[in-house]
């Protein structure tokens, strides 16, 4: 494999990658769809919809937002891999919120409220590993980031640290509230560099 060219190596890993993210992006519509099959199965909770769009949106915008690895000159076998974990963190978040069974849960936001220092765990790890792989993307893709991005991973953990904390409602909201405002204000911010 290391004989191969970087662009040929890199359909390789964007396959696995997006089987991963398949993966997470099925989980998340088949939790939708079994609402929409048994209305009257589990009650839709604000909370947990609004979790559930932020992390199909993630899994979606990491999937695109992958397409700035072609670039690398070269790629080695822990390149892949960590390029496949932060693809599986992004899944396991998915998977926390459509586990395979909350028979011994009120509801999804009572599941999400008493596991939510995992979910928030590996939402921070997400932006943990956004850090390195921006940086694997090279200087040029770092520089045409705005000081938006310096700060959002501070931001972004310190509101991870307080969600995984508190379990009162109205935090819980405030938290996804602005986790959404800011996946799509950065989308609309980045957009052209990719």
């Amino acid at each position: 494999m290391e004989n191969l060219p970087a662009h040929e190596l890199f359909t390789h890993v964007r396959i696995v990658m997006g089987m991963v993210i398949g993966l997470g992006i099925t989980r998340t519509l088949a939790g939708v769809a079994g609402f929409i099959q048994h209305p009257g199965r589990q009650r839709v909770s604000l909370l947990h919809m609004l979790w559930v769009g932020s992390v199909l949106l993630e899994l979606v915008l990491f999937w695109w937002w992958e397409f700035g690895l072609s670039h690398l000159a070269a790629w080695s076998f822990g390149t892949f891999l960590f390029v496949i974990g932060y693809a599986v963190v992004l899944y396991l978040l998915a998977a926390l919120l459509f586990p395979d069974s909350i028979s011994e849960y009120a509801g999804y936001e009572d599941f999400f409220i008493k596991r939510r220092r995992w979910f928030f765990g590996l939402l921070a790890t997400t932006f943990l590993l956004d850090v390195v792989d921006t940086l694997m993307k090279g200087r040029e893709h770092w520089s045409q980031l705005s000081g938006d991005y310096l700060i959002q991973v501070p931001i972004g953990l310190v509101l991870c640290l307080v969600g995984s904390l508190s379990a009162q409602r109205s935090v819980q909201l405030a938290l996804v509230g602005l986790h959404i405002a800011y996946q799509i204000y950065w989308t609309g911010r980045i957009a052209s560099i990719i």
